[in-house]
């Protein structure tokens, strides 16, 4: 009963607690499905309770604010349910469709008992939220923006946004350092959260430090170890997709998991299921490259050794060619030097003995004229004898001179002095070459030097009177 001080009616607190816990026990008899959002789930382990910190939110915007109560015999079965439903526990940031009673309890306030949550609501959810940023998207003309950037041929810089323990950033890494073509690549880690609502506002971040040294990289490659499709509504997220879909450079997803694609995996230039499969990707890029210049090398190589092959076999031929041919002609040109030899010899005998006969004729004829002149001129007999003999002594000598002269001549015009003289002989078919009248434009002619022959093609000819 309350109190009368001053002739005022006065309630202790526990009163007014009590009375409002009447109230609400006597409004609310009954559960309420409530819409909201777990914004701190608070687990404790040592009681298995849970304390989650609930809000609503609209257009981003938090309207109310709640303590709930989950006890823990509820909590395990709750949670046992929503893992076999969406693959992951219940966590932070979820937005779910809770079954509660409203409970007062003087000492602890005002709280929401939470018997039940419907796991399908929040996958609802998240596919709505989707579903309005891919509406979003295709409506701004931006949904397949990132698939026509330029992707470099071997696209060997990247820049790897990612959780340095990840699980699946190390088998990325792994893949691309210990392949076995030895295929070097360069990358650098931008560290980011990559789950919650945290994770939208450093991945975006890291995508914008990024963009600003885009000439040091060819492609991105957002890297997560794997999770449900709870855990990775971040990628849905219409900002972050929007900043994907803007970016100048190919972005890259390998998020870790085989059901529905993120809308952030649906506007990258291309996405994996694992990040082990997205190295692998890069890795084909190198060896598309790779296995047709090999290929090409082997057939230069190949190709090239045929090619030296034949020409060589070309080369011997042509020179064996060249080898029978110059013997013919040499052994050609020795017989033709021979001929001409016998028949200087020949001439030169015949002039020798020509000159012998003339020489005893003028002998036989001094004589006579001496004896003519003897019986004639008896009186001047031994000055004309002695004039006789001075007068054939000096023609003997002239004759004798003369003999030598026509030798020396004869030697002169032997055709092999005349080359070592630094004159040739020149012939055009077999035939020596004695008016250019016997060759024409083009024709081959052949000239005997004296240490050698020479072949030349004639260009032009010119006849001394043109």
């Amino acid at each position: 009963m309350p109190e009368i001080v001053d002739n005022k009616q006065v309630f202790t607190l526990t009163e007014v607690a009590n009375s409002i816990r009447k109230t609400i026990a006597d409004r609310y008899t009954s559960g309420y499905w409530i819409k909201a959002e777990i914004n701190k789930l608070n687990v404790y382990a040592k009681s298995g309770h849970c304390f989650p910190e609930l809000v609503y939110k609209n257009d981003g915007k938090i309207e109310c604010e709640m303590r709930a109560t989950i006890w823990k015999t509820d909590f395990d079965r709750i949670n046992k349910v929503f893992k076999n439903a969406v693959s992951e526990t219940l966590k932070d940031g979820i937005k779910v469709l809770l079954l509660a009673t409203i409970s007062y309890e003087p000492k602890y306030g005002l709280s929401l008992i939470i018997r039940d949550i419907d796991p399908s609501f929040s996958l609802g959810e998240l596919e709505r939220e989707k579903k309005e940023t891919i509406d979003k998207l295709q409506k701004e003309n931006l949904f397949g923006k990132n698939k026509l950037v330029p992707i470099a041929l071997l696209p060997k810089r990247i820049a790897i946004i990612s959780v340095e323990t990840s699980k699946g950033y190390q088998d990325f890494i792994k893949v691309i350092e210990q392949n076995i073509f030895g295929y070097r690549f360069f990358h650098m880690l931008f560290p980011a959260v990559l789950q919650g609502d945290a994770s939208i506002k450093t991945i975006k971040s890291q995508l914008n430090r990024i963009k600003k040294v885009k000439k040091h990289f060819d492609a991105v490659a957002i890297i997560r170890g794997g999770g449900a499709d709870v855990g990775l509504s971040s990628f849905n997220d219409y900002s972050l997709a929007k900043t994907i879909c803007n970016f100048p450079l190919p972005v890259f997803t390998g998020i870790g998991h085989s059901t529905n694609l993120t809308v952030s995996e649906m506007v990258a230039w291309q996405s994996a299921i694992t990040p082990t499969e997205l190295g692998d990707f890069f890795l084909q890029k190198f060896h598309n490259f790779a296995v047709p210049l090999q290929r090409a090398e082997e057939s230069v190589v190949s190709e090239a050794k045929q090619i030296i092959e034949f020409e060589k076999r070309q080369f011997q031929h042509t020179t064996q060619l060249f080898r029978s041919l110059t013997k013919n002609r040499l052994n050609e040109l020795q017989h033709e030097l021979k001929t001409l030899t016998r028949g200087v010899l020949n001439e030169t005998k015949y002039r020798l003995g020509s000159e012998h006969e003339n020489l005893a004729q003028f002998r036989h004829q001094l004589a006579r004229s001496s004896r003519d002149l003897f019986k004639s001129h008896s009186t001047n007999l031994e000055r004309t004898l002695l004039d006789i003999q001075k007068d054939s002594t000096r023609l003997l000598k002239q004759q004798h001179d003369q003999l030598k002269n026509t030798e020396k001549i004869i030697q002169l015009v032997d055709p092999m002095n005349v080359v070592k003289r630094g004159y040739t002989i020149t012939s055009v078919n077999g035939h020596l070459l004695r008016s250019v009248d016997q060759i024409k434009a083009g024709m081959k002619i052949e000239t005997l030097t004296s240490d050698g022959t020479i072949e030349s093609e004639v260009v032009k000819k010119t006849k001394n009177n043109e």
